[in-house]
């Protein structure tokens, strides 16, 4: 079997006389008295190529007038120009093989709109619709704007582990990894420390963030940034969690929390105008079909810097608003900002991204730095229309005093950490860094409301086909 063209390049290549090999799955075929019309896609372009089968090949009684929706071809033809609207193209098969048979019954994909719900059903086959396809194309291409962001930038990429004994977050929600049988760990469960048998003589788990690991490296090799997997145990059912999904995290030392912000957004500004550019066809269809505001709200990302507030400015607006708007959560100084409130910030307030920083210590992790005044540490969130929180970042406590009297304020174990202390022994530095949920990006670029639908195999409570 020969290797053939991507769908992307054919229907980008003028008619002529030379011949052209592709090869794909079928989304629809129509029979007349003596051709078969075939609509191809291989995945690598938002359209299809429409494959003309005459009665002139060998196996068009055999074969190709019994081809179905799903089916797997390989075809050899001539491009012409095509009569019909909407292409430039059509292939005039000389040679069609079946690589593969639908059954056409049981194949769950016809043409027609599925729900998304439906397609949740069968992630396995989901990626063959316009819809996945599209979202997959930008994923692919936001994925590749990520790292030439940094590499563009002097970044040194990083694989932090996967397995680990810290909790970054201090949330407790974390996915234990054994090698123990039910049996040995019902056993353990008896002894002071029932891990002390495992593989790695304690309790250990998936990491929920890449960050502590990466503070380490950007003390010693300058800016880095990791971008994987991470994991959280939290029993969330809503449109915007999952048990498995992908952060991007830089960490840069000799940074303070403005200079933080800075790159953030500008990460963020670079990434939409690589999808402008890069992805048109697909913003189109998700524009059309999804969100009919979608590209002209990323047009609006590049258009004006992001406004920028305290965590006390943010709250005397919402208070301000809540004279007339009514939350399901008060807004009170100190509380932690829920999802209303972001969005409502975001959409209605500010009408665009908005970062808010100077977060109340109480509601922040152990690490991030305190503020002078006693009250706030140096946090910062971006909050993004429609998505609410999208990035959250922090400079990092590099005080070793302080950081020591933050983590016993909140019980946090010092022994625990005492790698992480040894970086502020020896040769400690003011130094930042923040998180993207790589998912909820994906909610912002392409306008799609469950975040179950921006990856391909989802992880949620009770659900791992």
């Amino acid at each position: 079997m020969n290797l053939a063209q991507r769908l992307k390049t054919i229907i980008a290549t003028a008619p002529g006389p030379e011949p052209v090999q592709a090869a794909g799955w079928l989304r629809s075929c129509r029979n007349s008295k003596s051709i078969t019309f075939l609509d191809l896609y291989d995945g690598s372009c938002q359209a299809g190529l429409q494959v003309v089968a005459a009665n002139g090949l060998d196996n068009y009684e055999s074969e190709v007038k019994k081809l179905s929706t799903g089916c797997a071809i390989q075809v050899t033809g001539v491009l012409q120009e095509s009569p019909a609207a909407g292409q430039a193209v059509e292939l005039h098969a000389t040679a069609l093989e079946v690589v593969g048979w639908a059954h056409g019954a049981s194949y769950p994909l016809q043409k027609k709109r599925h729900s998304m719900e439906f397609l949740r059903s069968i992630p396995h086959l989901r990626g063959r619709t316009n819809s996945m396809g599209a979202m997959m194309r930008i994923r692919n291409a936001l994925t590749f704007g990520v790292h030439t962001f940094f590499q563009q930038r002097g970044f040194l990429q990083l694989h932090t582990p996967i397995i680990t004994s810290s909790d970054c977050e201090g949330a407790g929600e974390m996915f234990t990894v054994t090698s123990l049988t039910s049996e040995q760990l019902a056993e353990q469960a008896k002894e002071d420390a029932p891990f002390n048998q495992d593989f790695f003589g304690q309790k250990v788990s998936l990491t929920v963030s890449g960050q502590l690991e990466a503070e380490a490296y950007a003390l010693a090799m300058g800016p880095v940034y990791t971008f994987g997997p991470t994991f959280r145990a939290e029993n969330s059912h809503t449109s915007r969690h999952l048990a498995e999904f992908w952060m991007v995290e830089p960490e840069i030392p000799f940074c303070d929390l403005d200079q933080d912000m800075d790159i953030a957004e500008e990460m963020l500004r670079f990434l939409v105008a690589t999808l402008l550019d890069q992805c048109p066809a697909e913003l189109e269809f998700f524009n059309r079909f999804v969100d009919k505001g979608l590209t002209q709200r990323l047009k609006g990302i590049l258009a004006n810097s992001f406004t920028r507030l305290t965590y006390s400015e943010a709250i005397a607006e919402l208070q301000r608003a809540e004279t007339v708007e009514k939350f399901a959560y008060p807004v009170t100084w100190g509380m932690d900002l829920q999802s209303e409130h972001e969005k409502f910030l975001a959409e209605q307030i500010c009408k665009s991204p908005v970062i808010v920083r100077d977060y109340p210590t109480t509601i922040k992790p152990f690490y991030m730095r305190a503020n002078d005044d006693d009250k706030t540490v140096a946090a910062m969130d971006i909050l993004v229309p429609g998505i609410g929180e999208i990035i959250g970042g922090s400079q990092r406590e590099e005080r070793l005093d302080i950081l020591t009297q933050r983590m016993a304020a909140q019980g946090v174990a010092p022994d625990e950490y005492e790698w992480y202390l040894d970086l502020r022994r020896f040769g400690s530095v003011p130094h930042a860094g923040f998180g993207l949920g790589f998912e909820r990006l994906l909610l912002l670029t392409t306008g799609l409301t469950n975040i179950r639908d921006v990856i391909a195999f989802p992880r949620t409570p009770g659900q791992i086909s």
